[in-house]
């Protein structure tokens, strides 16, 4: 298709954007269009996925038939049979008089199902006959009628997931699936946020008789930033509430943060957790990936401290600041020590190291011989640090500020040292 044509498209129906995710959607729209094929349109909610059914059934030979958009997640599923395919007078409780279904009054038109990964599973069955053979049967009737309508589905939901879920019918799903459309969310369109805010800008300036907004820079940059969870429909609101409530109509990115709800400006990854799926359904929990993640940075702190200490401890010039600051390396253990962590089994000296394997005599010995030897070191190392921390007030007259220059410690280690070693009183 060429450029000319898309753009008078984008005119006639009143679409902004020049993204190539967005053309390459209306191209397929134009193609499909002329033919009978059933469409299946994606995308989150709020991308603009109705316009491209409109596109389909204007370009379509159905044009001058009745097009109808329904929100299959908008009716109750004990009505949504009778909306659909009618119903028989007396056919359930309210039920007064017969009334035709929107599969009969739309005959040889286009209906357009909104959200149907909503559809409740009867309703689906129903679809798909209408779909295969051109025939339903009224609600509380035996009659098959036929009707000639044509089907254009949109979901925002993954459908092949809900078909593995047992949500939605397989065999439906692929002959809705013809030829599928994706819709791109606003965040992956570029540039077209800025053109549809400048749009709507426009439209509310006309609608309220105010001059219209604009963006700094700045404020530009903080709105191609934005993620737009809501799409199109949230931005629209965005412009028309700063249309309204601000007197300046020259938007900084301050002011315009205000209206950006901030918890989506930080585009870091999430941990994700399907609706309705049990904790273990990927076999490892979310908590559990936590505790993962927690121990795992907590070994590798604790082995960065131990490349430190080892290294000073060989380093004799480097003694004095090693006693100085000790209670750095307070949580500096044997490997074994640590909190059990989710790997495979490891062996050190001989001894397995994990939980599920290792032997117990054997292990619990080794591990209490080396925690005592562990201890006795600590302990010497506490009493030559309180040795010194003693010859250094003694040199210093009982002066704690020059004790501590002298030690190469801040005022506020040392009293610490002095509560915890009981020489507060000297």
């Amino acid at each position: 298709m060429r450029e000319f044509d898309i753009q008078s498209v984008k005119q006639r129906f009143g679409i902004i954007g020049n993204s190539p995710l967005l053309n390459h959607a209306i191209q397929v729209a134009v193609q499909v269009a002329p033919t009978e094929m059933t469409v299946l349109i994606t995308g989150e909610s709020g991308s603009g996925k109705e316009s491209f059914s409109k596109i389909i059934h204007q370009l379509s030979p159905r044009k001058h038939g009745q097009f109808i958009a329904i929100n299959c997640g908008a009716i109750p599923e004990g009505t949504i049979d009778s909306e659909l395919f009618g119903h028989e007078k007396g056919s359930f409780t309210g039920a007064q008089e017969a009334r035709k279904g929107y599969f009969e009054v739309t005959n040889g038109g286009t209906i357009f199902l909104d959200e149907i990964g909503e559809m409740p599973l009867g309703t689906q069955a129903r679809l798909l006959r209408v779909l295969e053979n051109g025939e339903f049967i009224k609600v509380g009737s035996s009659k098959v009628q036929k009707t000639d309508v044509r089907v254009v589905a949109a979901t925002n939901v993954n459908l092949l997931q809900a078909v593995e879920r047992g949500q939605f019918r397989e065999d439906l799903y692929y002959r809705l699936n013809t030829v599928p459309i994706n819709v791109p969310p606003l965040r992956e369109r570029g540039e077209d946020v800025h053109l549809l805010f400048r749009k709507f800008a426009s439209d509310f300036a006309e609608r309220y008789h105010v001059k219209p907004i604009m963006l700094q820079p700045e404020a530009v940059q903080e709105l191609l930033r934005y993620r737009f969870p809501g799409n199109i429909r949230q931005l629209k609101n965005i412009v028309e509430q700063i249309s309204v409530l601000e007197h300046e109509k020259e938007i900084d990115r301050d002011t315009l943060r205000r209206y950006l709800p901030q918890e989506q400006m930080n585009q870091l990854p999430a941990l994700f957790h399907a609706a309705g799926a049990p904790d273990n359904a990927s076999g490892i929990s979310e908590r559990d990936l936590l505790y993962k993640v927690l121990f795992d940075m907590r070994k590798d702190m604790n082995d960065l401290k131990q490349v430190v200490f080892d290294l000073l401890s060989h380093q004799q010039e480097d003694a004095e600041l090693l006693k100085a600051n000790r209670h750095l390396f307070d949580e500096v253990r044997p490997a074994y020590e640590q909190p059990p962590v989710y790997r495979a089994p490891e062996r050190r000296d001989g001894y397995v190291l994990t939980v599920d394997e290792h032997e117990p005599d054997e292990y619990e010995e080794k591990v209490e011989d080396i925690s005592h030897e562990t201890e006795e070191e600590s302990l010497s190392l506490e009493h030559k640090e309180k040795e010194m921390i003693l010859k250094a007030l003694k040199k210093h007259g009982n002066k704690r500020k020059y004790a501590a220059k002298d030690l190469g410690i801040s005022e506020r280690t040392l009293y610490r040292k002095l509560k915890q070693y009981d020489l507060e009183d000297l």
